[in-house]
């Protein structure tokens, strides 16, 4: 799959339009999983909570929907068709500079990780979660010096994938364009990409 800059997400458009709307009553939540199921159960959960929820399946239909609609808080999936996540983030940031971001992702990478939470994203979590777990992600400014630590060395499988993902996310999702940078042919990259992450330890 090769992946190209959409283009979308017009800061200046989606700034004007998040300063025409009225204060509403309710936080509106931006939703971007690729998962239906998933996506469907968050958004249920986060309504009864009181949000305004849109949903969207993929890094395009977000851009789409936020072109008339400023989100709040953003829930954004890692692994879509397409762009992914962490192409997102940068977007919403330069758009709504407010916005507070939470990235989920069933495919745990310190690297993405890292980028992530460069990108301007506030925690990064790993599926499943729940809403309460989301929703606390959203208020957390600060690291928690008491997290316990790992002290497992890495595979070498596992620091190569994270090192993949690592370039993924600088080359903004685009398949080629990691692949030249990797000196690795295109096929063998969409492979690696392809496979479950290899085990962290061995």
């Amino acid at each position: 799959m090769i992946i190209e800059d959409s283009g979308l997400l017009d800061p200046g458009s989606a700034r004007n339009s998040h300063e025409a709307k009225p204060a509403g009553g309710k936080p509106r939540l931006l939703l971007v999983d690729d998962n239906e199921n998933h996506c469907w159960a968050l958004t249920r959960a986060f309504e009864k909570r009181g949000y305004a929820v849109k949903a969207a399946h993929s890094t395009a239909a977000a851009c789409g929907l936020v072109q008339d609609w400023a989100p709040e808080y953003a829930i954004v999936d890692l692994r879509m068709p397409g762009p992914t996540g962490l192409t997102l983030i940068p977007r919403l940031k330069a758009a709504f500079p407010g916005v507070r971001i939470v990235m989920l992702t069933g495919y745990a990478s310190i690297a993405t990780a890292v980028e992530a939470i460069k990108l301007g994203a506030m925690q990064y979590l790993v599926k499943p979660v729940d809403a309460p777990t989301v929703e606390a992600a959203f208020h957390h400014d600060y690291g928690d010096p008491n997290v316990a630590s790992n002290d497992h060395l890495l595979s070498v499988e596992r620091l190569e994938w994270e090192y993949i993902q690592r370039v993924l996310a600088e080359q903004h999702g685009n398949v080629s364009a990691t692949a030249r940078a990797l000196n690795m042919h295109r096929k063998t990259l969409q492979r690696k990409l392809t496979k479950h992450p290899p085990a962290a330890t061995r």
